[in-house]
């Protein structure tokens, strides 16, 4: 029987004050009994709402089913199906906005917690070690069809799904990654306390026991171009190298000591473990740190400043709190960590002393007429301009695709925010050459590159098998 309850079963978490100090995970996870009566709470629709939400196609109410039942290594095989990453996904999906969004249950009260449900399969498996059994076990049994070869450039969300869904098709995939370790923004950009690393490094072993090959320390355009590799017999190559290339304000003062991008100040803290005494890399010593933001990477700076010491850390926002972009879930978070929210706030100007950051100067603002987007404009309020005192500003304001692929690559087209101009199939205006994720759209979610990576799987395959 269903469970008519109209609320969530609870997620365990860390006290805020006590996780504000610590990198370990906040979320604790369900224990069985909490999946299963969570899991009794779907109502199994005939139409199922739910998965027109979900970029990967998971068959939302089946994997559930068996998760009331009791049959977790099922629901795992069924969400291994369609999605190569679970215990990622179950973190850092925006259910809230997907899937659940369009839960029936949602209409008279909490959606069911698909993504609290998709981590727990997914996280008991690798407790159990079905896992890694089932996807051993699969890439035994498969032969690659005359050994053709695919080529998949960065080992984010979706290069790492791109070569999975390959690999399950029989060809023959090797990932080109530039850091010394795969992951992408999994590792680089997510904090440890969201999602973390040893989660990441088992969905990565996963794939590996499948059969996809993975070579480090490779950036595509200096070790080696794309027409090495069409040179060495790959038939076909995915672009998944993400949007790294920061953006800043241009105000004045941006290039003080004290100022990072978001993308710095993470990629020290997550894969250079900077915070640590023990690592030769230490990050900046900051005491009152500003991030400039409204998204998921501008909560995720700042709950890293409060972390590694910082006694005030403030989310400066030029929107209200109905207009910022980041989960509900990471703003909850984020207030009751401590983190100071100066909304409907703009910076002007940073401001120095010796070189180092000292202040930053915002004007108030308030809202206005909508913009062409529909939201309202903010409008500097006259005569509200006024100083916080601070040591670190940290700009956390987008991203876009490093130039260098399309820079050494013939015959690739770029919008005019550098994205790579894709068609329906992904396939650029390269033959053979597709592309997905944040290196197509922009800074985006890990599953919108995810299912952008099974979208080039199927073009590249339908490429590939017209051309035999």
């Amino acid at each position: 029987m269903p469970n008519m309850a109209n609320e969530k079963v609870k997620m365990r978490e860390q006290d805020p004050n006590v996780r504000n100090k610590n990198f370990d995970e906040v979320t604790c996870g369900y224990s069985a009994e909490e999946a299963m009566a969570e899991a009794a709470r779907c109502l199994n629709c005939k139409h199922k709402p739910c998965m027109d939400g979900c970029p990967v196609s998971v068959q939302i109410p089946r994997f559930i089913s068996c998760i009331a039942a009791g049959e977790f290594k099922k629901a795992l095989e069924i969400i291994g199906e369609t999605n190569s990453l679970p215990a990622v996904c179950g973190r850092v999906c925006p259910q809230e906005s997907q899937c659940e969004q369009l839960c029936v249950r949602g209409k008279k009260g909490e959606p069911v917690a698909v993504g609290r449900l998709e981590r727990f399969a997914a996280d008991n498996g690798m407790d159990t070690g079905e896992a890694e059994n089932a996807a051993a076990g699969k890439a035994a049994s498969e032969d690659v069809p005359g050994g053709i070869k695919v080529a998949v450039i960065g080992a984010g969300p979706a290069g790492l799904t791109c070569a999975g869904d390959l690999v399950k098709l029989g060809y023959d995939v090797t990932i080109f990654e530039a850091f010394h370790i795969a992951g992408g923004v999994l590792v680089y950009g997510i904090p440890e306390f969201r999602l973390p690393k040893a989660i990441v490094r088992r969905e990565i072993d996963k794939l590996a026991a499948a059969g996809v090959k993975l070579r480090t320390n490779y950036i595509v355009g200096r070790t080696v171009t794309v027409e090495d590799l069409f040179e060495e017999g790959y038939k076909a190559v995915f672009i998944g190298s993400g949007a790294g290339l920061p953006k800043f304000m241009n105000i004045p003062g941006e290039n003080l000591n004290g100022v990072f991008s978001a993308n710095e100040f993470l990629t020290r803290i997550n894969l250079m473990k900077a915070y640590r005494d023990e690592y030769d890399t230490p990050v900046y010593d900051v005491k009152k740190v500003a991030v400039v933001g409204g998204g998921n990477v501008a909560m995720d700076a700042a709950r890293c400043a409060k972390r590694i010491g910082a006694e005030e850390v403030y989310i400066i926002y030029r929107r209200s709190l109905e207009e910022m972009p980041a989960r509900q879930e990471e703003v909850h978070h984020a207030m009751e960590e401590g983190i100071i929210f100066k909304l409907l706030t703009n910076p002007v100007e940073i401001k120095g002393e010796d070189g180092r950051v000292s202040a930053i100067t915002c004007d108030r603002m308030e809202l206005g007429e909508p913009d062409a987007g529909g939201r309202r404009r903010p409008v500097v309020v006259e005569g509200g301009r006024f100083d916080i005192g601070l040591d670190c500003v940290i700009m956390a304001l987008g991203t876009s695709p490093n130039p260098l692929i399309s820079a050494t690559t013939g015959g690739l087209e770029v919008n005019k925010w550098g994205c790579l101009e894709v068609d329906g199939n992904l396939m650029t205006t390269r033959a053979g050459v597709f592309a997905g994720g944040d290196a197509v759209t922009g800074a985006a979610t890990v599953i919108l590159a995810m299912g952008a990576g099974k979208r080039a799987a199927d073009g590249i395959d339908s490429y590939i098998k017209k051309g035999l």
